[in-house]
């Protein structure tokens, strides 16, 4: 799948840990409907067959309104599911090896938290970057910190779209305009509220207010 910047103006990445009777395909289909525009799974705590599993029951709600999706990590179910592509951490794979892996029609994100980190997977051949965290979030509470400034100097400094993560919600997206992002990553402001579809609608509407 070719990357699309527009793809990237709402990046909802999973969490089961905030679904109370809804399945987590459930979830992710009204956040589709709601207007996200990107989804990845992200499962830390689950045995390869049940990430499998988990995975190819999402997939099969992505691939009905043709959403982009891919694998947090782990590449093997990527290759598995025939997922769009990956989203890696500096400290995992090499992107040269996951390309070989997955083949180079693929997606690979990779997260950066500063302006070298940003231009090596760049140079390496990422897709686009997810630069954070810029805000505190209770998801990733080892998670460092990216100022506004090095958001901007991130943005400036590479030609493929960045995506800016880390405890946005509704209450501060707004404060990201002017930085240069090609859309925002958010996992709780979206999978934690009550009526996901509604939450991920407000979300879109504000988010398209900073990024035209």
């Amino acid at each position: 799948m070719k990357l699309d910047n527009k793809a990237l103006l709402l990046y909802a990445i999973t969490d089961r840990t905030w679904l109370k009777e809804k399945t987590l395909p459930e979830a992710v289909e009204e956040a589709i409907l709601g207007g996200a525009t990107f989804i990845q799974l992200r499962e830390k705590n689950l045995d390869y067959e049940e990430f499998l599993k988990t995975a190819g029951e999402v997939k099969a709600v992505t691939d009905k309104y043709n959403i982009p999706f891919v694998i947090n990590d782990n590449v093997d179910v990527a290759a598995s599911i025939d997922a769009d592509g990956v989203h890696i951490g500096q400290s995992d794979e090499e992107i040269k090896t996951v390309r070989e892996k997955l083949g180079f029609n693929k997606i690979i994100g990779l997260s950066a938290v500063t302006v070298e980190e940003a231009v090596k997977a760049e140079q390496s051949g990422a897709d686009y970057i997810g630069a954070g965290a810029i805000f505190n979030t209770s998801t990733k509470l080892d998670a460092d910190t990216v100022s506004f400034e090095t958001l901007k100097e991130i943005c400036d400094a590479v030609s493929i779209p960045v995506v800016a993560i880390g405890g946005i919600s509704k209450d501060n997206v707004l404060e990201l305009i002017d930085t240069g992002i090609a859309g925002i990553s958010v996992v709780s402001a979206i999978f934690a509220q009550d009526n996901i579809k509604n939450a991920t609608l407000e979300l879109l509407n504000l988010t398209k207010q900073i990024i035209k």
